[in-house]
């Protein structure tokens, strides 16, 4: 084992895709201090996270986490089921479902791990998933995990969904989607692929771990925004780690559905309830995202100022009307150097390269607060433009001319 993980990461040096772990020493709102090798420190002005609000660091937020640890300790003590289900886990998940509209809540500790509750609660042999190609690899690994026959289709395709369930043999079938997908920004095809459903008697699930707080009313997420119910969407996540600030997620929908992943889902019911002071922390989050509505149109403002310079600079961006901004790079090599370029201007911004995205499509991952100024944005957009122009130039390819 350890020659086989020796040649896998010297496989990864030699196709430029090693990743490292930065350490953060401190944050300031979007600054962060970062240590190298020596333990010395340097702020960055951080453009790769997932605060979209400016809640991480909220004072109301980070003063419901200090109250509630005061008063409820550091842990939960044990599994939801067993003595660690908390009154601030009830109202976390009551305040969740009266947000979204829908019956019922579920707090779990991770995206990742709700994910594998679904799935794995719902589905087994005989039964399948489809899902789109871009999903997060939580999706793709709960599926497998559950031991349903796993078909994807073309990224934000719903005629593609619709042909993998027409060839499906009988048998419970749950069609999958992020609701906006995280590397490129763009947001699934909801209504469509809930009539997709609908047709087919597949359950629509939507992982919605990036548009909840930014997108919809109130910021209720991208399947409010696409305006569905429950009848179309009975089960979507909600991440409590990105727009809200925090940790954890939470499972919001049918109140049988939810009833029934409470007791039967492994992730659920074999692990330690995450603390009480982290689900307190949560609910101040949710509070002022549902109610401050400022965040969301100051989000959407910077959006719109970050494609409009970066157009105008020549900058090469994907289509996303999100917080996610893809800049195309294409070869790893070119988004390192980019990548390392921006650290040395004082910006973070990470290299995004395969297997997290397609061969040959590595970018530049680049993801706005609410918290940015207006001339954090502009600085960045001249940064990456310099980056590029410092590229070296690409070699002409020399075509071989025969002769007759």
């Amino acid at each position: 084992m350890r020659t086989r993980a020796r040649d896998a990461r010297e496989a990864r040096t030699l196709a430029q895709a090693r990743r490292v772990r930065r350490t953060v020493a401190r944050r300031d709102g979007v600054r962060c201090e970062i240590l190298d090798g020596s333990g010395a420190g340097r702020w960055l002005l951080n453009f790769c996270g997932n605060d979209y609000l400016g809640l991480a660091s909220h004072f109301q937020v980070s003063g419901a986490l200090q109250d509630a640890a005061a008063l409820h300790g550091a842990g939960s003590g044990g599994s939801h089921l067993v003595s660690g289900h908390h009154a601030l886990h009830e109202a976390l998940e009551r305040e969740i479902a009266d947000w979204l509209q829908v019956p019922a809540a579920l707090l779990l500790g991770s995206g990742f791990t709700a994910n594998l509750a679904v799935l794995q609660g719902l589905l087994g042999d005989g039964d399948a998933c489809v899902q789109d190609r871009l999903n997060h690899a939580s999706l793709i690994d709960a599926a497998r995990l559950a031991g349903c026959r796993l078909r994807r289709y073309p990224h934000a395709d719903a005629q593609g969904a619709l042909r993998q369930l027409r060839t499906l043999p009988d048998g419970a079938a749950v069609l999958a989607t992020d609701g906006v997908f995280s590397m490129d920004g763009d947001v699934a095809p909801l209504r469509e692929l809930a009539i997709v459903a609908r047709v087919q008697q597949a359950l629509l699930y939507v992982d919605d771990a990036h548009g909840i707080g930014v997108l919809g009313p109130e910021g209720r997420g991208s399947v409010a925004d696409a305006r569905l119910g429950i009848d179309a969407v009975p089960l979507q996540l909600v991440t409590l780690g990105k727009a809200l600030g925090g940790c954890g997620a939470v499972l919001a929908g049918d109140a049988d559905l939810i009833g029934h992943l409470a007791e039967t889902a492994r992730p659920y019911i074999y692990t330690t309830a995450l603390p009480p002071a982290v689900a307190g922390a949560a609910l101040a989050a949710v509070r002022i995202a549902r109610h401050e509505h400022w965040r969301r149109e100051r989000l959407a403002a910077l959006v719109q100022r970050f494609r409009m310079r970066a157009q105008h600079r020549g900058l090469d961006l994907m289509p996303s009307d999100t917080p996610i901004q893809p800049l195309r790079c294409g070869d790893n090599a070119t988004a390192l150097a980019m990548s390392r370029a921006l650290d040395a201007a004082g910006f973070w911004v990470a290299a995004i390269r395969p297997p997290t995205v397609p061969e040959g499509q590595a970018r530049l991952r680049v993801t706005l607060s609410a918290a940015h100024a207006d001339a954090d944005v502009d600085a960045l957009v001249d940064a990456l433009a310099a980056a590029r122009d410092a590229l070296p130039p690409v070699p002409a390819v020399t075509r071989a001319i025969s002769t007759p």
